[in-house]
């Protein structure tokens, strides 16, 4: 299993988060949709991250966000089937301390990472 996360594992062009948010609805949780390509890719699993400032105004929520995101799926990558994954917040997280905010987080993104891997 990988330990790191290399550049080669994140989604950089806009034209590449373009294609897999046209692709299909993976998983929902409460606060996140997670949307593939409807056809699977020929690579290794590869993550995108769209966290919006009218969900999470403050940048120390979002960055909070997103570095629990990215430890959930570098933990799981090796899991998951082939293809361009792009967790999005669609809904405003609650209004709870940060330790709190990312431990939600992070059992929202296990679950549906867990409802995706095969």
């Amino acid at each position: 299993m990988p330990t790191a996360f290399p550049p080669a594992a994140r989604l950089h062009r806009p034209s590449e988060y373009a294609a897999a948010l046209k692709g299909r609805r993976i998983a929902r949780g409460a606060l996140f949709v997670v949307s593939g390509p409807r056809e699977p890719a020929a690579g290794p699993a590869r993550l995108g991250l769209v966290v919006p400032k009218r969900h999470a105004p403050l940048a120390v929520t979002r960055n909070a966000i997103k570095r629990v995101l990215r430890e959930a799926f570098r933990l799981r990558r090796g899991a998951l089937p082939d293809g361009d994954l792009v967790f999005r917040l669609v809904n405003r997280p609650p209004a709870l301390s940060l330790t709190a905010l990312k431990r939600q987080v992070r059992a929202e993104a296990d679950a549906l990472l867990a409802r995706i891997a095969p």
